[in-house]
């Protein structure tokens, strides 16, 4: 049976729903029902009503549909789907920092483990990170974690002063400095677009910096006709779909290899998400003692991003 199909009619029989990070193949953002960058899909996951959940995305997303959809149940195609920087910070050294440093706030970025999540105060995407780090307490030192470009990016157009876990993404530093400038030279009046995970010296040759979604508005709203896009090369997919008139670039790796796509996004296949419908699984549990205080810091995230 065509896979498409099949897919199609799991999701009826089962009443269920496809989430898909931008990340993802062509094949499955075009079987999503709703496809989007860390912070949308955390609001379509809030507001879905479908009895099975299936996050086509890597494991700290589906963790996340499930905190706010305790009831339901989240699966995901490939349990090995995971996150380098959520690996990057271990929650027993989060909690030892915490133990050193009582007197921190703790924002996480969004990337990061259940349990990490439920020693934070307030979780935050790379779409809102600025806004709710102008929120935090004005009186309390902040910790950022894990993503230490994010927060330099964020200290920077804030101007709080903040601690930086030193934790990155394997993808958004590989990109090369010098190969994006000589794609400026062979293609003049090209916008270098980039996300904020990236390091400081190729945001220091962005026109733009954004979150995937502010990527992705900003090719279709500019008049512009060329862009080089630093970030998880899954996104052209959609710029093309909605842009189909302009250039779009791929930033080049250091390395001659496919380095600007993250291994674990692509763990996920067709034939995963089929399966994943018809088992109803892998399924993903977060324990309540975790749950609790990791919805809390999600919902203030959720809060504080609507202020």
């Amino acid at each position: 049976m065509d896979l498409f199909a099949k897919i199609e009619r799991l999701k009826r029989e089962k009443n269920a729903v496809i989430l898909a990070h931008y990340y993802q193949d062509p094949d499955i953002q075009d079987v999503a029902d709703f496809i989007g960058d860390s912070l949308e899909l955390a609001r379509a996951a809030q507001k879905s009503t479908a009895d099975l959940i299936l996050f086509a995305g890597v494991h700290f997303m589906a963790e996340g549909a499930k905190i706010l959809n305790p009831t339901r149940k989240v699966v995901l195609p490939d349990l090995r789907a995971g996150c380098s920087l959520s690996d990057s910070c271990p929650p027993s050294r989060l909690r030892e920092f915490k133990k050193n440093h009582p007197d921190h706030f703790v924002v996480s970025y969004i990337n990061c483990s259940a349990e990490v999540k439920a020693l934070s105060d307030v979780i935050c995407t790379s779409s809102n990170a600025i806004r709710i780090v102008e929120q935090a307490p004005k009186d309390r030192p902040i910790l950022f974690a894990p993503d230490r470009n994010l927060g330099r990016f964020v200290m920077e157009k804030t101007g709080r002063d903040m601690t930086l876990w030193p934790g990155s993404c394997i993808v958004h530093e590989t990109f090369s400095e010098r190969k994006i400038a000589e794609l400026r030279v062979r293609h003049p009046g090209a916008k270098v677009i980039a996300h904020p995970e990236c390091e400081e010296n190729i945001l220091k040759l962005a026109d733009f910096i954004g979150s995937t979604s502010q990527l992705l508005k900003t090719v279709i709203e500019s008049e512009d006709e060329i862009f080089i896009v630093a970030t998880e090369a899954g996104i052209l997919h959609q710029m093309k779909k909605k842009a189909p008139g302009k250039t779009l670039i791929p930033a080049p790796p250091n390395q001659n290899c496919a380095c600007n796509e993250c291994p674990f996004m692509k763990l996920n296949t067709l034939e995963k998400l089929a399966q994943a419908l018809e088992n109803e699984g892998p399924a993903i549990d977060v324990p309540e003692a975790i749950r609790i205080p990791a919805a809390e810091a999600l919902q203030r995230m959720l809060d504080w991003s609507n202020k």
